[in-house]
């Protein structure tokens, strides 16, 4: 039987099957949430080395005689106000991962949304104007009731005036299909999806031409996202 979501309002929809019925695969969904976390590193971190530190051009006091130990520049990491060693540069730490890999993560992780009722989709076009007190009534009657915290509501770019309703609210967080990634969409207690939303992640998840659009560095369907060299999917 076909797996459904509620629709939020009355009613509901019926769930593709290859993007909702997939089975649970935790090594690939914690390789795709690594990759993604990682990429949003800035990895700006930076200290400078002995050479790189001002003064310390003369030695100290010379090598015999003194009863001191040896020093050969007072830039040293030993020394005050030296250098730092092996301490951390510039880098990046994002990490290859496959199409296939990333899609099937993504497919894993509605599929499981979609298994334990977590998913809802609304009608994000009935908030012609910004309203939080409909946003929360719209959460307060999802029937079963939604978990208290975190609800992740996936919306498309067209449809700004139904994010900045759910923004106010504190257990709720509305962003872009584009930028849902799966450490999304695993982090979050349930899922409330806008129609047109529902499409572009159906979409991605079975791997469409439609699904270039929302390709996003934070979290999407990209390259870039997990390593930046792009890799042909295997025939």
């Amino acid at each position: 039987m076909a797996r459904t979501a509620s629709v939020l309002g009355g009613g509901s929809v019926d769930l593709d099957p290859v993007a909702f019925e997939a089975k649970f695969n935790m090594p690939i969904v914690h390789e795709a949430v690594r990759a993604e976390l990682n990429a949003r590193r800035h990895g700006t971190a930076s200290t400078k080395t002995r050479g790189k530190v001002s003064g310390g051009g003369s030695k100290p006091w010379r090598q015999k005689g003194t009863g001191r130990a040896r020093a050969g520049s007072s830039r040293s990491p030993v020394w005050t106000g030296g250098g730092t060693a092996f301490g951390p540069t510039p880098r990046h730490y994002t990490v290859k991962v496959n199409r296939k890999a990333r899609r099937a993560a993504l497919r894993s992780v509605l599929s499981l949304h979609a298994e334990r009722e977590s998913l809802a989709v609304f009608d994000a076009g009935a908030f012609d104007a910004p309203s939080t007190a409909r946003a929360a009534e719209l959460l307060a009657n999802w029937s079963p009731p939604a978990p208290t915290a975190p609800t992740l509501v996936v919306l498309t770019e067209s449809e700004a005036a139904a994010g900045k309703s759910f923004r106010n609210l504190a257990h709720a967080e509305a962003i872009p299909v584009e930028d849902a990634g799966v450490a999304d969409l695993v982090g979050a207690a349930s899922l409330l999806v806008s129609q047109e939303a529902l499409r572009s992640l159906v979409a991605r998840a079975a791997g469409s031409p439609s699904e270039g659009a929302g390709d996003s560095t934070s979290g999407g369907d990209s390259d870039s996202t997990s390593g930046g060299d792009e890799e042909e999917e295997a025939a």
